[in-house]
C-alpha cells in the first residue's frame, strides 16, 4: 500500500513502524505534523491510500481524515481515550494494557477500531514500556489493520467500543508526591508514570526540579523526604517506609532558559546546591555491572537514552579493564535493555559552560572505550546489541569480534543527523573492515534507520537473535559459551592477536583516531555551527519547522 506516516517526530516507534512497513513491501513517506496546510500538501503530493499516525500531539484536521482514511495508533486498550492513557495505567498499577489502531473521526479516540493488541504491563517506567511492549504491540496491530484494509474487510469493531472510558490529561497535581504519606511503591509508580516526559515536579532545597529515572534503594532508611546521599550519579531519598534512588533530574538551565535533564548529581552541581553525603550505590539505576555467568564475562552498562557521558565512559573503561583481568576467555557486552548506546551525552554537553570543549572531551572518552575493546586481544569479545543504537554506539559495537543484535532493534549507524558530525570511535578503520570502502561511504551518507535483519544482510553485524531482552541475553551468553567450547577457540584468539598486530604495523589506531578528531574539531570549533544548533534543538525538543527531505519522499522531486 501507499502510506503516509504522519507524526510529531520521527521517534523510536515511528522509526520501528517505518522499518517494519518498508520490509513488508509498503511504499512510505513521512510528514511531520507541523500544521494543517503542510499535511494537506503532503496528501496532495503523495496521494496515499492510508495515513498512519503513530505519534501525534493534536487532532488530525477533519478535511484530512474525510479525504483519506487515517489510522491513529493509540497507546491504550479498547475503549481507552485521552492523551495520558499510559501514565494513568502505570500510576494506578494496572497489570495489563494494550494498543488500539482506530480510524480518525470528529470525536477524539472514538473512531472505528481496525485492530488492537494487549500485553502484560510490567512495573516499569513509561519510557521503558513504550519502547518495549507497547512498540511491539503497535507494530503487530498496525500490521493487522493494514491486512484488513488490503482484504477489504473494513473495521474490526465499531466506534465507541470498550469500557475503559475517557481519562483526563494527567497534570502535575495528579502526580504530586506526598513524601510523608506515600510509600515507596507509590512514589516509584508516580515517577515511573511520568518518566521520559514530563517528570514529577518536586523540590531540591529551594530549586524546582522534575524527578526521573527512579529505582528502589534497598537497605536505606531515613526521615521521609530527606535526601540521604549520592553515589556519584544518583541521589537517594527517604520515604516513610524505605528509600529510592533518583537517577536524573530535570532542571531549568539559566544559560539557555530551557529545561534540561541531567544525572541527578550533575544537576545539583549545575544548580550550585549542596549534595548529601556520598554513600554506596546498591540498586541505583544505570549501574555498570560485570558478572561471570556460565564461565562467560557479562558486562551490563545501561545508560539513560543510551547517552555516554565522560564519567560513564570512565566507569565503563574501568569495568572493561577489570574484565580484561578476569579469568574468563570471552566477554559479552550487553549494554542495557532499551539502549545499547547512542554515543555522546548531548544533554551534559549542552549544560557545560563550553559545549565545544565538552564535546571534544566526550568523544575522546568514548574513543578510549573503543580502543580498550579493540586492543583486548586476550579475550573473545561479543557485542550483544539488545536495545536501540545510534551514531557512535553502533561503531563501539564494531570494536568487538562479533556483533549479535536482537530482533526489533532500531539502528542509526550514521552521524549526519546531528549537524553533519564527522564521527570518531575509529569508524574509519572499523566500518570498511565490515562493508568495504564503498559500502562504508554509502552507509555514512545515509540518514535513515536500519533494522536488525538489514544490518546483518549488509554485513554490518553478524547475527540476529530473537526474544525479549532476558531471552536475548541468555542466548548471547550461550553463544559465547559455545565459542569457548569450540575446538577452534584457541586458534581464533591467536588469529585475532596476529591480525591486530599486523593492522597496527600497517597503520596505527592512533592515526585513524587523530584524523577523525581533526574533522570533529572542525565540527566543534569551526565556523559551521550546524552541530551546535542541532544539539540545542534536540535537547530542548525544539519543534520541527519542516519535514527533512530524506523522510519526505513526496517532496524530493519538487
Amino acid at each position: 500500500m501507499r502510506i503516509l506516516l504522519l507524526t510529531h517526530a520521527f521517534n523510536s516507534l515511528s522509526q520501528r513502524l517505518w522499518l517494519s512497513l518498508s520490509a513488508a513491501g509498503h511504499e512510505l513517506s513521512v510528514e511531520f505534523d507541523i500544521n494543517d496546510a503542510a499535511t494537506r500538501q503532503a496528501l496532495a503530493l503523495w496521494q496515499p491510500e492510508v495515513v498512519i499516525a503513530p505519534y501525534l500531539k493534536r487532532a488530525i484536521a477533519e478535511e484530512v481524515w474525510r479525504t483519506t482514511p487515517c489510522l491513529i495508533v493509540h497507546p491504550g486498550p479498547l475503549g481507552d481515550r485521552g492523551c495520558s492513557a499510559l501514565d494513568w495505567a502505570i500510576q494506578h498499577g494496572r497489570t495489563r494494557w494494550g494498543v488500539t489502531v482506530l480510524q480518525a473521526v470528529a470525536e477524539l479516540d472514538a473512531g472505528p477500531v481496525w485492530a488492537h493488541r494487549e500485553f502484560p504491563l510490567r512495573a516499569a517506567s513509561k519510557s521503558s514500556v513504550y519502547r518495549r511492549e507497547l512498540t511491539e504491540a503497535a507494530v503487530a496491530a498496525v500490521g493487522d489493520a493494514l491486512a484488513r484494509m488490503q482484504r477489504g474487510d473494513g473495521p474490526l469493531l465499531g466506534a465507541n467500543c470498550g469500557d475503559e472510558g475517557e481519562k483526563p490529561a494527567m497534570r502535575q497535581r495528579d502526580r504530586r508526591i506526598d513524601w510523608q504519606r506515600d510509600d515507596t511503591q507509590t512514589v516509584l509508580a508516580k515517577i515511573h508514570a511520568a518518566d521520559g516526559q514530563p517528570g514529577v515536579r518536586d523540590r531540591y532545597h529551594d530549586a524546582t526540579v522534575w524527578l526521573h529515572d527512579a529505582a528502589p534503594a534497598p537497605g536505606l532508611v531515613g526521615n521521609a523526604g530527606d535526601w540521604l546521599g549520592h553515589d556519584g550519579a544518583s541521589l537517594a531519598r527517604a520515604t516513610h517506609d524505605g528509600a529510592l534512588w533518583i537517577g536524573h533530574l530535570q532542571i531549568i538551565d539559566a544559560e539557555i532558559d530551557r529545561a534540561i535533564k541531567l544525572p541527578a548529581v550533575a544537576a545539583v552541581r549545575q544548580l550550585g546546591l549542596p549534595l548529601p553525603p556520598a554513600i554506596a550505590g546498591e540498586g541505583a539505576p544505570n549501574r555498570i555491572d560485570f558478572q561471570i555467568e556460565d564461565g562467560v564475562g557479562v558486562l551490563r552498562f545501561p545508560v539513560l537514552n543510551g547517552a555516554l557521558s565522560v564519567s560513564r565512559c570512565q566507569a565503563l573503561l574501568a569495568a572493561i579493564t577489570a574484565a580484561a583481568r578476569s579469568p574468563v576467555p570471552a566477554i559479552v557486552l550487553l549494554g542495557g535493555p532499551e539502549f545499547w548506546c547512542n554515543g555522546m551525552d548531548l544533554a551534559s554537553i549542552e549544560a557545560d559552560p563550553s559545549p565545544a570543549e565538552a564535546s571534544l572531551a566526550n568523544i575522546e572518552a568514548i574513543d578510549e572505550v573503543c580502543r580498550a575493546l579493540i586492543e583486548l586481544t586476550g579475550k573473545w569479545v561479543i557485542a550483544a546489541v539488545c536495545g536501540n543504537a545510534g551514531a557512535g554506539g553502533v561503531f563501539m559495537a564494531l570494536a568487538a569480534d562479533e556483533v549479535l543484535v536482537r530482533a526489533g532493534v532500531v539502528l542509526n549507524p550514521h552521524y549526519r543527523n546531528m549537524g553533519n558530525l564527522y564521527g570518531s570511535e575509529y569508524w574509519t578503520w572499523l566500518l570498511p573492515r565490515r562493508l568495504g570502502d564503498d559500502g562504508a561511504r554509502a552507509l555514512m551518507a545515509t540518514r535513515l534507520p536500519l533494522d536488525a535483519a538489514d544490518a546483518v544482510q549488509r554485513g554490518l553485524f553478524d547475527a540476529v537473535l530473537p526474544g525479549d531482552p532476558d531471552a536475548f541475553a541468555a542466548a548471547a551468553i550461550g553463544h559465547a559459551r559455545a565459542r569457548i567450547d569450540g575446538a577452534d577457540f584457541s586458534e581464533r584468539l591467536q588469529a585475532k592477536a596476529a591480525a591486530r598486530a599486523s593492522d597496527e604495523a600497517s597503520k596505527p589506531l592512533a592515526a585513524y583516531r587523530e584524523a577523525e578528531l581533526a574533522r570533529m574539531r572542525e565540527n566543534f570549533f569551526g565556523f559551521d555551527t550546524s552541530y551546535h544548533i542541532a544539539r540545542f534543538d534536540f535537547i530542548t525538543r525544539t519543534a520541527h519547522s519542516r519535514t527533512p527531505l530524506y523522510l519526505a519522499r513526496h517532496r524530493q522531486s519538487r
